[in-house]
């Protein structure tokens, strides 16, 4: 083998990202955080297949200055944002159609991920997102400041004030619940 052949040949292989490959490893992710900011059960699985599509378009641009999550988590952000605008005229019939499909006889997890939806979307979405990274999916202030571009202190601002607003409405909802109680 002549020496040349053997210096183009690179000793550590960089990995190469797929379609395939990231569809299988963060399509749960995906999912999971489409819901997160807002998705709603009728359309949750259009805007998975919209961010992949997106990612099929681009995954040639990625250069690697953040994590594949980190990048998805952003494309996913912006398709739930675009597509909230496109089906705002929609989503009152849309929620309506979600919860007849729900009715009362609703599993606990299902409701509890209703619930959950529902607190989250009673924050203003800076805290949200910030929220969402750090408690859901375990992103560190690094990863989310480089992501959202902001500062680590202004993540660590977010965060402090996301956790003392959902604790406040917590409260309010526990107040409620006892007064209807007595």
């Amino acid at each position: 083998m002549p020496a040349t052949l053997e210096l183009a040949v690179p000793l550590v292989a960089a990995p190469e990202l797929s379609l395939e490959a990231l569809y299988q490893a963060h399509h749960a992710f995906v999912w999971r955080n489409a819901r997160r900011l807002g998705c709603s059960d009728a359309w949750v699985d259009d805007a998975v297949h919209e961010v992949f599509l997106v990612v099929a378009n681009r995954l040639q641009d990625f250069e690697g200055r953040s994590s594949p999550r980190t990048w998805l988590f952003a494309i996913t952000y912006r398709v739930v944002l675009r597509m909230q605008r496109d089906r705002a005229r929609y989503a009152k019939r849309l929620l309506s159609f979600a919860e007849q499909t729900a009715g009362g006889s609703a599993a606990p997890a299902v409701e509890a991920s209703r619930d959950l939806r529902e607190l989250l979307l009673q924050l203003a979405e800076p805290k949200r997102l910030v929220f969402i990274l750090v408690e859901l999916e375990g992103f560190t202030a690094a990863e989310i400041a480089h992501t959202l571009d902001i500062s680590a202190g202004t993540v660590a601002t977010r965060l402090r004030a996301a956790r003392l607003e959902l604790e406040r409405i917590l409260e309010r909802q526990r107040a409620r619940e006892r007064s209807l109680l007595r």
